[in-house]
């Protein structure tokens, strides 16, 4: 993955795991919150979808709602939707949950358009290559993806800075 053209002012980033009812909504408001914390907003437009349409129109899984709202990211007003051939275009950064989501995001993604494609935990590799889908576990299986995510959010949100927007500042 490299990073886009540093005369781009915002910065595009999609989070994508399977439905998007679980971990690509928590991916999104916890980079949300972490670029707000910044004062960064301005510089970036963030947003998540599934890979497939299962739950397009609905909320994040309670679950993730809750557990989000315990350390202060507020997701309830997420709502699914399945990726589009022109986000492909749009978004700069496409973090996939994990390598089934990256396969058909790859399969997919349009050749000129690859570069932009990752797995979400290569900011975090000390977690594993992949964020486990919570949807059949217990609240802790909900709560181990939001450890995994703080952390790859952070890191990532870092790269973004470091390669990017200190670039473009200085142009």
């Amino acid at each position: 993955m490299t990073a886009p053209d540093s005369t781009v002012s915002t910065v595009k980033v999609l989070f994508v795991c399977l439905g998007n009812i679980c971990r690509s909504p928590s991916a999104e408001g916890m980079f949300r919150k972490y670029v707000v914390d910044a004062g960064l907003e301005s510089r970036f437009e963030i947003d998540s979808a599934g890979t497939l349409d299962y739950h397009a129109g609905e909320r994040a899984d309670r679950r993730s709602e809750h557990a989000a709202q315990r350390r202060g990211i507020d997701i309830s007003k997420h709502r699914a939707r399945q990726i589009e051939p022109l986000d492909f275009e749009r978004y700069d950064y496409i973090l996939a949950m994990d390598k089934s989501n990256l396969a058909n995001l790859e399969r997919l993604c349009p050749a000129a358009h690859r570069h932009k494609l990752a797995l979400m935990m290569s900011f975090a590799p000390t977690f594993g290559d992949e964020v486990p889908d919570p949807y059949y576990g217990d609240s802790a299986a909900f709560e181990n993806v939001l450890d995994m995510l703080e952390k790859a959010c952070r890191n990532f949100l870092t790269h973004i800075v470091e390669k990017q927007l200190l670039s473009s500042l200085k142009a």
